[in-house]
This record gives structure tokens, sequence and C-alpha cells, in this order.
């Protein structure tokens, strides 16, 4: 039986593949975002998601409780007015992001990246293939042990917010751990107007770009499918 592991703690990712259908368990990595982005440098928020979804998914690949299954890391940047917004963490900076963003748009760059940790018929190294790879249909062997991303975007609309409208969202909590400052599947839904894209990258995981991933490791997301 295939075995997928999602490389993230966030609830929204596993509920949305349960709710897909796609049988998987959760193994969260301890990587340290800030110095993921020191080390390299990445200032562009398209770069950055797939930067901190491959060090989440490579993390996990490396534990041994992976050994024979398929990892995938997911990361989420919200790029707004050409600056890269990640999580909040705090009431002062979600409340200056909100009322920007009110009545205005934005672009959630949602980084994905597969590792296949199957065995192999030789012990040779895993042969990564980029996300342009990826994209153009890059070959791989089954059970390769390759390594590949891809990021799905999606622009966010919003309605106009009056300030007590946003104090009250933040007096939740829920905007201070989601990339941008809002959800789409929570409280902040009622803030969004439109989406232009992917709906399920802003959520964090889009399934139609897993099963293109999945498609290059040979293995078809039907596979994945639970039986309950």
């Amino acid at each position: 039986m295939t075995r997928l592991i999602l490389a993230s703690q966030s609830p929204a990712r596993t509920k949305l593949l349960a709710d897909a259908g796609i049988r998987h368990s959760v193994l969260v990595s301890d990587v340290d975002e800030d110095a993921v982005q020191a080390r390299y440098g990445v200032t562009d928020p398209h770069d950055t998601a797939l930067l901190l979804a491959r060090a989440k998914a490579e993390a996990v690949a490396a534990l041994p409780e992976a050994e024979g299954a398929l990892v995938i890391g997911c990361d989420s940047v919200f790029e707004f007015d050409g600056e890269a917004h990640g999580k909040p963490y705090t009431a002062a900076v979600a409340r200056e992001r909100m009322l920007r963003m009110s009545g205005n748009s934005g672009v959630l760059h949602t980084g994905h990246w597969l590792v296949d940790c199957r065995a192999t018929a030789a012990d040779d190294e895993p042969a990564e293939i980029s996300t342009d790879a990826a994209a153009d249909g890059g070959i791989t062997a089954p059970g390769s042990g390759a390594t590949l991303g891809a990021v799905a975007s999606a622009e966010v609309h919003f309605t106009e917010m009056d300030p007590e409208e946003i104090d009250a969202y933040i007096a939740t909590g829920e905007p201070l751990h989601c990339a941008g400052s809002f959800t789409i599947d929570g409280l902040g839904g009622a803030f969004i107007r439109k989406v232009d894209g992917d709906p399920h990258a802003v959520v964090g995981l889009s399934v139609s770009t897993l099963r293109s991933l999945l498609g290059h490791a040979n293995v078809r997301i039907t596979d994945l499918w639970s039986d309950e």
C-alpha cells in the first residue's frame, strides 16, 4: 500500500486531504523557516514558498519513519504590494496588514515539494527534477526516490473591511498563524470576495498540483483514496 506523509502541522491541510479522500499520515518537521530563508537569501514570494516546502519535505524524508513512503511538504506565502507576507504572529501586524488589504487583492503562493522515499532497484542517489521540469513532464522511474516541486498560486480579492470587523476577527486568534493574516476555509472567508485560481492553493495545498507531482513519481492519486 502506497503511503503518503504530510510534512505539515496545518490542520487545514490535513483536513483538505481527508475531505478529498486521500489517505495520509502527518509527520511535522522542525525546520527553522527564518534560518532557511537567511541561508539562501530568497526574497521572491513564489520562490520562498517553494524553498520552504522543499526544506520541510526533505527534513521529514530524512527521518526513519518516512522510509518507503512519499512525503509532501507545503508552505504558503502571501504576496501583497510586492511584499512577502508570512504569518503575522501579533495582533498589531495582522491589523496593519488587513487594513491595507481591505478592498484590495494579493496573490497567495503555495509551494509543494514531493520526495519519493520508496525502495529502488539500485542504490543510486535520488534524481532531482526542477519545478520547470515537473511542469514540462519530466520523466521519473517508479520508486526512484525523485524529488520535485511546483507552486500553485491564486489571486485573492478582499471585500471592504471596517476596523471593528478586523479587530473582531483578530480577537478570535485565527489570522495570527496564517500566511497573509487570513483563511478562506474559516472565519476569514467572510472577507474574501472572490478567488482567481485554485481555491485549494489558498487553503494551503492544491490537490491538483499534488496529483501532478505524484504522477511524476508514477503514482496515481486514486492509489491513495481511502477505502472508508
